[in-house]
């Protein structure tokens, strides 16, 4: 028990130095796997572990901070997508750097490395599934919540990558608008079908 103890509280000190290091630092590839432990004051060993790769360590405060930012984080399905699109937008405006990272480690990692790629579409198609619960609450049809909560997902990222490049890009403004053009166009798109 008190080993496990020992873990939390280790694991708990490596991300804190993964989180503090990538704000100071302004992106990953300046943080090396070396100044993560010593931040952390632990050893190689003792990261290995508990992270398999330094990425993964990044990926866990990714999660955390997107984690932080959950409309429903008790998952009882009660979330609209103008909660997760709020979401989305909190993330991207509370953890600029963080997003930046997971952005960039999301589309150029994923490109080149299998693992990472299935981290990424593991969380993407989390992301579909509870879009499309939130599309099919608000009336979308549950036949097309799924087609539609992808296209949202693909403007959504396209924007934050537009935001990344454009800092004066308002992605809370046109996320927002596009979420009730697609929720109020699937709407009556289904009420002219029937």
């Amino acid at each position: 028990m008190a080993r496990n103890r020992v873990g939390v509280r280790t694991r708990r000190r490596i991300l804190d130095a993964t989180r503090t290091l990538l704000a100071e630092e302004g992106g990953e590839e300046t943080v090396t796997l070396k100044a993560i432990t010593d931040r952390a004051g632990v050893g190689a060993g003792s990261f290995y572990n508990l992270f398999e790769t330094k990425e993964q360590a990044i990926f866990e405060v990714v999660k955390e901070a997107i984690a932080a930012v959950d409309p429903d984080p008790s998952g009882e399905g009660i979330e609209t997508i103008g909660d997760l699109v709020g979401a989305f937008g909190a993330f991207l405006d509370r953890n600029p750097v963080v997003a930046r990272i997971y952005l960039k480690l999301a589309v150029g990692g994923g490109l080149t490395d299998r693992a990472l790629a299935e981290r990424v579409l593991r969380s993407h198609r989390e992301r579909i599934r509870r879009f499309a619960e939130a599309l099919a609450r608000e009336g979308v049809p549950s036949s097309e919540s799924v087609t539609v909560a992808e296209r949202l997902l693909s403007a959504l990222t396209g924007f934050a990558l537009h935001a990344q490049l454009q800092p004066d890009f308002d992605f809370l403004a046109h996320a927002t608008a596009l979420a009730r053009t697609v929720t109020a166009g699937s709407r009556s798109a289904s009420e002219t079908v029937s």
